[in-house]
Order: structure tokens, then sequence, then C-alpha cells
């Protein structure tokens, strides 16, 4: 089956140049409201979410045991070009869906995690006791995240993540003052203040 082609473009012409205005194909994908209906597009997408809301922590769970498995690799092959991006990728999905998750204080350790993986100059300097702290966190604030402290506790958690990553970095990348700038920048993972 061929599709139909195209209406050609309009064009007005003036004295020093044209004006090409292409058919707007997109008109033809647009549902038309009747009078007093409301089509609301958010309205929708958000009545969408609320029903995959039960599989969330589920999903969050998954993506912790995917954290870990990462993690469990780095610690028995050592970092690698693989188990490296493993465990970044890992920490960024979390630190991507953990507020669409619900689990928005994740976000910020996982950031955390992320800026230590991908601002150490060499991988195997990488200290795997601060990825297992990283690590574990992430894992304990999913796990407890029905306590009404949850997001005093991951604060705390997070700023002190924060510090001895930013001390690491600073110390691995002294003698790149520029890049240096750059990477200790204030956090701006969402979450990082609650």
């Amino acid at each position: 089956m061929s599709r139909a082609k195209s209406p050609e473009p309009s064009v007005t012409t003036y004295a020093d140049h044209e004006v090409i205005t292409p058919h707007n194909r997109l008109r033809g994908a647009l549902s038309m409201v009747g009078a007093g209906e409301t089509d609301d597009a958010v309205a929708r997408a958000e009545h969408a979410l609320a029903q995959l809301e039960g599989e969330f922590s589920g999903w969050m769970q998954e993506e912790c045991e995917r954290l870990d498995r990462a993690r469990g690799a780095v610690k028995t092959e050592g970092f690698s070009k693989a188990t490296h991006e493993a465990l970044f990728h890992s920490a960024h999905d979390i630190k991507g869906e953990a507020a669409t998750f619900g689990y928005p204080w994740v976000a910020a350790i996982a950031d955390s995690l992320c800026r230590l993986i991908e601002h150490t100059p060499d991988m195997a300097r990488i200290p795997l006791m601060l990825v297992d702290q990283h690590v574990d966190a992430v894992r304990a604030m999913v796990r407890e995240s029905a306590r009404a402290d949850i997001a005093t506790i991951a604060e705390t958690l997070n700023r002190r993540l924060r510090e001895v990553t930013d001390e690491f970095l600073a110390h691995e990348n002294s003698g790149r003052p520029d890049y240096l700038d750059g990477i200790l920048a204030p956090a701006t993972a969402p979450g990082e203040h609650f």
C-alpha cells in the first residue's frame, strides 16, 4: 500500500527572498474535541502512571538488584570497560527513574555514584569501599522507604557520601584544576534538596 503524496509546500516570494511553508502533517494526527468535552493529555498521562504505580516498587527492586550485580562483577572481575559501564549505567538508570518510581531521595545518592565512576581518571583507583557505601545506601533507602524520617536520613547520608566522593575526586583530579572546577560544582540531581 503506498502513501498518498503530501501536498506541495506553499511558497511566498518577496523581492529579496522566498518563504517556503511545508504542509503540516501533524494536523491529521490530532483528535478534535467537541464542544463541552475536555481532553487533557496531562491528566491522561497521570492516570496511566497511577495505574502503573503498584509496579514501581518491584521495578525499583529490580534496579537495585541490577546495581548489586554490577557491583559484584566489579568486585570479582575488577574494573574493566564492561564492569565500569555496567555499574555506571545501572546507577545512572536509578538516578533517572527514582523520582518517577516514588523514591526521589535515591536519585542524589545514585548521582554521587555516577560522579565517582565518571570522573575518576583511573578506574583501578576507585575505592571499592566507597562503591559499596553508595550501593548499600541506595538499597537501604529503597528498602526503608516507608519510614516517616526517610527524607532526613537520606539527606544526611547523601551529604556525607557527596563529601567523601568530592574529597576523593579532588585528590584524583588535583593535576587537572580546570576539570576539577566543573566536577565540584553543586549537584543538580533530582531530589538533591528535600
